[in-house]
């Protein structure tokens, strides 16, 4: 047990080098991979269910103790991303299902590797996991809303179908893994351990799935999806920086609310989008996954470095 717990930690540190890997194996060897475009959906309620395993009433807590902080990240979520979505949909010319697929990985919920960033980043963790799980119970909702709202111009959105799916392979399985915590919590602290490795898989089978099904597309047009991908995901880091700044909260409050804005449940982004426009569509989402692993850790780096200034009352004189 002791090992693959240690296998699995091994994994979960180095996330962006698995899913830089299986991309790759996705683009050169796609008679393999494409056929798992069928088990997208799956893989993800997987993913979730160990989620589910993770999440303690304490995190809640969290949430009633500091609602401000809380509310602060969650907003600045399901705004920022959407809204540079939809400016980059404008100012950089794609065809109808990359940008509903830009818009679509824009609206989803944080992702969970965002908490690893900002305990890297010597952010406020507590924080960072509070509102993972806030915008994850509200993504039924939100998530389908904004999609319909912002994406149905370039691709035809239902948004009551997509709100069952995102129930059934998010809300469900998280309540599952909930519940599991409290009726079998030994076979529970025996898999916990193994959750990263659990995760990792799923992400990068996913990727691989994408990148398997959308191969002449991303030969045709990659570059152009990945440049969007990072402005998205760069100007969402800033923004979200800058947001938690503007409302005064602290550096290590900063740092975990703008890894939560930039860092989105690309996974979730990849089943919709697979299931209700394309794979085209879900290519975006592929990328995000490969790059914000990427840059997250490179942000986290740097942002371990930076310490709060002190105020100037506090200054000697």
């Amino acid at each position: 047990m002791k090992a693959i717990a240690s296998f699995s930690a091994f994994v979960g540190k180095s996330f962006a080098i698995w899913v830089i890997l299986f991309a790759a194996l996705g683009f050169f060897l796609p008679e393999i991979f494409r056929p798992l475009t069928a088990w997208i959906v799956p893989l993800l309620g997987i993913i979730m269910f160990g989620m589910g395993l993770t999440i303690s009433a304490a995190d809640f807590r969290e949430v009633a103790r500091r609602p401000f902080d809380v509310g602060i990240g969650v907003v600045s979520q399901f705004l920022i991303m959407p809204l540079v979505a939809v400016m980059l949909t404008r100012i950089i010319p794609m065809s109808p299902e990359v940008a509903a697929g830009v818009i679509l990985v824009g609206c989803c919920p944080g992702g969970t590797s965002s908490n690893v960033m900002t305990y890297l980043s010597k952010g406020d963790v507590a924080l960072s996991v509070a509102c993972t799980s806030v915008t994850t119970l509200l993504a039924p909702v939100v998530t389908p809303f904004l999609v319909w709202l912002l994406a149905s111009e370039f691709l035809p959105v239902d948004a009551w179908a997509m709100f069952m799916s995102i129930v059934k392979v998010v809300l469900l399985p998280l309540a599952l893994g909930f519940i599991a915590q409290k009726l079998i919590p030994g076979f529970v602290r025996l898999a916990v351990p193994a959750l990263p490795l659990v995760s990792v898989a799923g992400i990068v089978l996913i990727v691989a799935a994408v990148v398997a099904a959308s191969k002449g597309a991303i030969v045709q047009s990659g570059l152009l999806i990945f440049a969007v991908v990072v402005l998205h995901n760069g100007i969402g880091y800033l923004l979200g920086f800058f947001a938690a700044r503007a409302f005064g909260l602290s550096l290590a409050k900063r740092k975990a609310i703008a890894i939560e804005v930039g860092m989105q449940n690309s996974g979730l982004g990849a089943a919709l989008a697979t299931t209700y426009f394309s794979p085209l569509a879900a290519v975006p989402s592929a990328i995000f996954s490969v790059w914000h692993n990427i840059s997250g850790a490179l942000l986290s780096n740097y942002f371990a470095t930076l310490t709060e200034e002190p105020k100037a009352s506090e200054q000697t004189v």
